[in-house]
């Protein structure tokens, strides 16, 4: 393990905050140069971000990274799957990458169609997204059922639910990741992302 995670952490916070200010220090050029270099090395990504799959969260922009800081790992609704599991296994083992964000964003796409599930199980006409809404209902299945707050309310707090159950499940999805969070060999938290601002709130 090659880095401190929490530098790790403290530079994709420098990194939103670029971007907010509309101050990246990116550029096309160099980052094909990195492209070509990284195609005869290899790569060697400082983090692994396990995110949703939504158009309107590109996960290097954001941070105001470059080609090959990031491993991305992108499914709806930030779930933690078997395949996914094994992706950060591969990325952390393969790389020495020990720092693992799990990033889900407001008005999440796979929240909605698994709040809509949970009030009519006819709303989801796919077994395949079915999957999906099956991992997140159980987190967020007294969200749904609360009286007291609006639909808008119980969507904001699905998603910062379920991104704390995906950062949970994951410290604990196999003896590999298990063993590396006790000996604090890697850093697994939680962010979550306002589309409408753009600014990443961390869960630390």
């Amino acid at each position: 393990m090659r880095n401190d995670p929490n530098k790790i952490l403290s530079d994709l916070k420098a990194g939103n905050e670029r971007f907010l200010n509309g101050e990246s220090i990116q550029n096309s050029t160099s980052s094909l140069l990195k492209l070509k270099n990284f195609a005869k090395t290899g790569q060697l990504p400082k983090a692994i971000v396990l995110c949703c799959s939504d158009s309107r969260a590109p996960v290097e922009m954001i941070f105001d990274q470059d080609i090959g800081d990031l491993f991305v790992i992108r499914v709806a609704g930030n779930v933690v799957a078997p395949s996914l599991v094994g992706s950060v296994e591969f990325a952390v083992s393969t790389f020495g990458t020990n720092l693992v964000l799990v990033m889900g964003h407001s008005e999440c796409g796979a929240i909605k169609a698994t709040l809509d599930y949970i009030a009519n199980s006819q709303s989801v006409s796919s077994a395949n997204i079915h999957d999906i809404v099956g991992r997140i209902s159980p987190h967020v299945f007294d969200i749904a059922q609360t009286q007291d707050i609006t639909d808008a309310e119980k969507i904001t707090n699905a998603v910062l639910a379920n991104v704390h159950a995906s950062v949970e499940q994951l410290s604990h999805s196999s003896r590999l990741i298990e063993g590396l969070v006790q000996q604090e060999k890697i850093k697994i938290i939680g962010a979550v992302l306002d589309l409408s601002s753009g600014l990443v709130k961390f869960c630390e």
